[in-house]
């Protein structure tokens, strides 16, 4: 399995943090920020930003995908790793989406997120073994 080089870890790491306090999330007090790094290095953020109307709310990690991809030449991202954050230092791993959505930037991307354990990083292959995949003709 793939593993970030320390530096690389607490970098992205630091960047979630750094994130997390501009989360939006008066419904469920549960703050979240999280990081993307390109396979060029270079790191995106993005927060959680929730909506009275549930179903419009944003998770951390789709936020920050988005804007990587926004700020990305021509569109074409691929996702070194995501870093997944919460204030509340409570197991965090991405959810069924956000998992969907790393997905489509590389099966060998790697998470790192607050488990019971500690801090892990798995590939989103581990995290979503079965993705979907639209078959292109």
């Amino acid at each position: 399995m793939l593993k970030l080089a320390a530096k690389d870890r607490e970098q992205l790491m630091q960047s979630a943090r750094d994130i997390l306090r501009r989360a939006y999330a008066p419904y469920s007090g549960f703050k979240v920020g999280a990081a993307v790094m390109t396979g060029e290095g270079k790191i995106f953020t993005g927060c959680n930003v929730e909506n009275a109307s549930y179903g419009l709310t944003i998770c951390a990690e789709r936020s920050a995908i988005f804007s990587a991809v926004a700020n990305s030449a021509g569109g074409k991202l691929s996702l070194r790793a995501v870093a997944v954050v919460n204030e509340k230092e409570v197991p965090c791993p991405p959810c069924g989406a956000c998992r969907q959505v790393i997905s489509e930037f590389g099966a060998e991307t790697v998470v790192v997120f607050k488990s019971e354990r500690g801090y892990e990083e798995l590939t989103i292959a581990d995290l979503l073994p079965s993705s979907f995949k639209l078959a292109r003709s």
